[in-house]
């Protein structure tokens, strides 16, 4: 009879909460996940972005959000992006065992984006997009820049993103998450090959 041989994945999870005069706002994330999401931001565009990272990154993904959208997005988005990367700060506590780095370059259909990661510890994002317009639909593509840079700097990674071609500004953006999340599943797993933590300092913050 041939054996049955069940591997089962460890919860790499993390949450965090904020509460501020201008947002209330909730994110619990596992990196071992298989891509199931539950996405409540009242931003549509940022809901439909973050079920991308979540998919093509296999994390499991739970956003609750409410904020001052009378007034605009931003403070809504930004916040979103502080409290994702304190999950996921919280979700890889020392690092160990993990790969440490990832990169990827996704095309989707005219435009072609590269990200790289370095869970580094020290936080800061390096942006290289220009986009054609303003908006798509309601939403300002400046924010982006936004989202990840508050990600960055309170996940504790350094993140390169970089056009290397596209005209479509909705296009630009999904290939910026779907990248972003591949990038960052390839840095958070764990290597058999690593026994402690990735650095030869050995700590990373």
């Amino acid at each position: 009879m041939e054996r049955q041989v069940s591997i089962t994945l460890k919860e790499i999870k993390g949450e965090y909460k904020r509460k501020s005069l201008e947002t209330e706002i909730e994110v619990k994330v596992d990196l071992n996940g298989k891509g199931i999401n539950n996405l409540q931001t009242e931003i549509y565009f940022l809901n439909h972005m973050l079920s991308l990272f979540s998919q093509h990154g296999f994390f499991d993904l739970e956003v609750k959000a409410r904020g001052d959208l009378k007034v605009d997005y931003h403070h809504t988005v930004e916040d979103i992006g502080i409290c994702l990367g304190e999950a996921i700060k919280n979700a890889l506590q020392d690092k160990k065992g993990i790969r440490r780095y990832g990169s990827t370059i996704l095309p989707m259909d005219e435009s072609l984006v590269q990200v790289a990661v370095d869970l580094s510890g020290r936080g800061q994002l390096i942006y290289k997009v220009q986009f054609g317009q303003e908006r798509v639909g309601s939403f300002e593509v400046n924010l982006v820049e936004e989202f990840f840079r508050a990600l960055s700097y309170h996940a504790g990674m350094t993140l390169h993103i970089h056009l290397l071609y596209g005209k479509n500004s909705h296009h630009i953006i999904e290939a910026i998450f779907k990248a972003f999340g591949r990038a960052l599943d390839e840095a958070t797993r764990k290597d058999d090959r690593i026994d402690d933590i990735p650095s030869t300092k050995g700590i990373i913050d």
